[in-house]
């Protein structure tokens, strides 16, 4: 029992240490990349390109169930927008609290009679459109709760432009956000299908009019958290996989989409709690399958500023839902996996997010339990687990480091001389607690996702009149 007990427990560290590897490939990547998207960040011609003709105007989609606290923000920041033409289309979605009306008052919204709504996607009919002639850009439909991916195709069947976007509806951009994505869009228009901006935790910033007025990092801890795991993932990781063309996942805080792929595949798919990823590897797909060149790009410098939970009930209702959706989208396009006719997708990035993301809680967790077993098996040996677990732990250290260097190098958000060890220091506690309660959550996820549990889960959301007052 001994020898298997550390056999099985030396495998899951040497695993752990493979996947590791791939990801600081990755992350060599995003730090190849960076000096090309400070450039871009810096000289960018977003401020001529927002009066200019030229570029393509766009459809904003904001799902929305139960966001009376954040909605009129939201929309405020979206109609406050750098951007010569586009239009808000908010989709309330069967909402129990007083989304609509508030939206209703706010903006002297009224019920229209004849607006073309058209069927390109499936999604439930529209009970109610409203509008109003002195906000030209905005549009609210009221429509049956259906779920975020219905409420979405809802708002293409009565987008105007070729472009559409999808913010969350607890989501505030900045200014020259949609821009920025544009001109990433307009450097290669043929080819990019999607473009994905960089999500942000807004949590303990300074908040005025829909507006990031000061940038700060959070008070709490599990947005501290947060912040770090975003940093890693968004600068640490999707500038490396934008780099090869091996995006898995648009955040669906936001993202910008040419409307005819969207469509071409389908639209979004309900009953899919990661709809965000379904429908990038469905257009991932779509494109392979006909041999069409093309690109799936992240932008760093467009931002997108969004609410973290700040309770383990709400953050855990969180990540069992993304371990759910990381799952059924493995296993509805498993035929993927290793088929050299998906090039990057089937050979690398699919292949990575099996082992990384969906096996990667289980050997985490049975491995440290099999090192435990074998230590209280023979005491005299439990250097060998301290000597591992020690590795591992610096190892994953190390890629932390890269994302919060990539955060200093690139965009210095944070400028307080204290901010730089606050996220250095709470990104090594997050090994000792956090990264293993994210790891029970995603395998109480597959857990949920073998019950057949397609519910969304417990959120609640708070004002961002709250933050206001909090500075």
């Amino acid at each position: 029992m001994r020898e298997l007990l550390l056999g099985y427990g030396l495998f899951a560290m040497y695993y752990v240490i493979v996947v590791n590897s791939i990801y600081l490939v990755i992350n060599i990547f995003s730090h190849l990349n960076i000096s090309t998207i400070i450039k871009r960040a810096r000289f960018s011609r977003f401020q001529s390109l927002a009066g200019s003709k030229r570029v393509p105007p766009v459809s904003i989609l904001v799902p929305a169930y139960n966001e009376e606290l954040t909605i009129i923000e939201n929309v405020r920041s979206l109609l406050a927008l750098q951007y010569p033409e586009y239009e808000v289309i908010v989709i309330n979605d069967g909402s129990k609290d007083d989304t609509l009306n508030v939206l209703i008052r706010e903006f002297g919204l009224k019920r229209q009679s004849h607006v073309s709504v058209r069927s390109v996607v499936p999604s439930s009919a529209p009970s109610g459109i409203y509008h109003n002639p002195q906000y030209p850009q905005l549009y609210v439909i009221d429509k049956e709760n259906g779920g975020k991916a219905d409420s979405l195709n809802a708002g293409i069947n009565l987008s105007h432009y070729p472009l559409i976007a999808s913010i969350d509806a607890d989501s505030l951009l900045e200014r020259d956000a949609l821009i920025r994505l544009a001109q990433v869009y307009m450097e290669n228009p043929e080819e990019t299908v999607a473009i994905g901006g960089n999500v942000r935790i807004a949590n303990g910033c300074w908040i005025e009019d829909g507006m990031v007025k000061e940038v700060r990092l959070p008070d709490k801890i599990l947005p501290m958290f947060q912040t770090i795991e975003y940093m890693k993932a968004f600068l640490g990781g999707r500038i490396g996989w934008s780099s090869i063309n091996g995006l898995i996942i648009v955040s669906g805080a936001f993202g910008l989409f040419r409307k005819d792929c969207v469509i071409a595949v389908g639209g979004y798919r309900e009953g899919y709690p990661g709809e965000d990823m379904n429908i990038i590897i469905k257009l991932h797909k779509y494109m392979l399958e006909n041999k069409k060149k093309y690109r799936i790009a992240f932008c760093p410098d467009a931002v997108c500023w969004t609410q973290a939970p700040d309770s383990l009930h709400i953050l855990a209702s969180q990540r069992k839902r993304w371990g759910r959706g990381n799952l059924k989208n493995m296993i509805e396009y498993r035929h993927m996996l290793f088929n050299p006719k998906y090039k990057i997708m089937g050979l690398l990035t699919m292949p990575y997010n099996v082992l990384f993301e969906t096996l990667n809680p289980y050997f985490k967790l049975t491995g440290f339990l099999a090192l435990v077993g074998y230590s209280l098996y023979d005491m005299t040996h439990a250097h060998i687990v301290l000597i591992f677990l020690a590795i591992n732990l610096l190892y994953g250290y190390l890629l932390t480091i890269s994302g919060i260097l990539l955060e200093e190098f690139a965009f210095r958000r944070y400028t307080k001389p204290s901010d730089l060890m606050k996220l250095l220091g709470y990104g090594f506690l997050m090994f000792f607690g956090y990264y293993q309660l994210g790891a029970i959550w995603r395998v109480l996820g597959h857990i949920d996702f073998l019950r057949n549990n397609n519910t969304w889960g417990v959120m609640t959301r708070q004002s961002w009149q709250v933050e206001t007052r909090q500075s």
